[in-house]
């Protein structure tokens, strides 16, 4: 793999592809800085050589240009504090002040450029965009995993600008080898837990999962379908009835390749979606008409920590519940303390990003298991052995 350990980059401009895309509250203040504290060591080895640095990001989804909510000017003063130097910020990400800027940087210093995804030509892979871009720096480096899988002009196209120069950043090494220990070298057994809401948000990567994992245990919303799908008693529960026939199919898929697949018995049900509903641990196939189930129960809880506690690999993405509200967070907790619990003992645990990796933040568990992915959406594909546009263009 080609990484910025590949290059002394002394005297050198680095144009680097983050993913500074960070959640803000109603004040522009950080409100989960992982993103950025993943790219620290990408940025400061490039520092630390004597090189300088210029940063592209985008921040949110800008529909008509340039918008202060998703300007990335708002995240300057805490990447100062996190890099531990003055970082300056250029008002556009293209045209004459932001290159006038880029050239004077000096080695040491680092640029940040304003939202990638104020031009409409960054999301289209649009060439002689990236083409703008590529003037910036002298060598790319590519350490935006949580995009890798999106073909954008900073994320795939530019990299043909730099045929001898292109680099993966740490964090996108790492990214990819702990997704290929999973992938090509588990140990046994091997256990996957799907949470979410839908089965067809996870379709590809369970049929892909049921080849390779000993254990597959499936919770979350997307446990209804396959509850009702046997004929069970679901409320107003989450369901996709046009998937049923797919839920039973795959149960059938489990058992033809030997896989333990494991689906919960009971839930929390309650009354309404509302964090002070009333709610009560019940058999997930005999949930009223008028009541729904927002986590899996006690039962189901116990027995998926069985099934983990066990596991020498373990792949996790997706909650169990409603895990937001903290009257329907203590299945998605004990899943958690399971897999905190098997890590501990030796096992090796990759947490898929997105609603994997917040819940596990909000545990307080991110340092107590072996790896949490920047990427969900990139992971996911990774995992379905998808080739990811933004790794393609480093490799070629």
């Amino acid at each position: 793999m080609k990484t910025i350990d590949n290059l002394n980059f002394a005297g050198k401009k680095a144009l680097i592809r983050v993913d500074f895309n960070v959640p803000l509250d109603e004040q522009y203040r950080i409100t989960d800085d992982n993103r950025i504290q993943g790219a620290a060591p990408t940025i400061r080895k490039i520092l630390k050589d004597g090189g300088s640095v210029i940063l592209m990001s985008h921040l949110g989804r800008p529909k008509d240009g340039p918008t202060d909510k998703f300007s990335l000017r708002h995240i300057v003063g805490h990447l100062s504090e996190v890099l531990g130097v003055p970082v300056q910020f250029a008002d556009d990400c293209i045209g004459e002040a932001a290159y006038a800027k880029a050239a004077a940087l000096q080695p040491g210093e680092v640029l940040l450029l304003e939202n990638l995804r104020f031009y409409k030509e960054e999301e289209k892979g649009d060439r002689e965009f990236a083409g703008k871009l590529a003037k910036l720096g002298d060598v790319y480096v590519n350490d935006a995993f949580g995009t890798a899988h999106r073909a954008h002009a900073s994320t795939a196209v530019i990299a043909q600008f730099f045929p001898e120069a292109r680099y993966f950043g740490y964090l996108m090494a790492a990214e990819i080898g702990n997704a290929e220990k999973v992938l090509n070298n588990p140990q046994r057994p091997f256990t996957a837990i799907m949470g979410g809401a839908k089965v067809s948000d996870k379709l590809e990567l369970i049929e892909a999962l049921l080849e390779k994992v000993d254990n597959l245990i499936i919770g979350g919303g997307m446990a209804y379908t396959f509850v009702k799908a046997r004929g069970g008693e679901i409320g107003k529960s989450l369901v996709e009835l046009d998937k049923l026939d797919l839920a039973n199919r795959l149960v059938e898929k489990a058992e033809a390749k030997g896989v333990n697949l494991v689906l919960p018995t009971d839930s929390q049900i309650a009354d309404e979606f509302a964090p002070d509903s009333p709610a009560y641990n019940g058999p997930n196939d005999q949930i009223p008409a008028d009541k729904m189930g927002l986590d899996i129960g006690k039962e189901s809880g116990e027995h998926f920590a069985q099934v983990i506690m066990a596991s020498n690999t373990i792949l996790w993405n997706g909650p169990m519940g409603v895990f937001e509200m903290d009257k329907f967070a203590k299945g998605t907790r004990a899943v958690a303390d399971a897999v905190v619990a098997a890590t501990e003992r030796g096992a090796f645990s990759l947490i898929g990003g997105g609603d994997s990796a917040a819940a596990v933040s909000k545990f307080g568990m991110t340092e107590h298991v072996s790896y949490v992915s920047t990427g969900g959406g990139a992971l996911l594909e990774y995992m379905e052995g998808k080739e990811l546009p933004g790794v393609k263009a480093i490799n070629e």
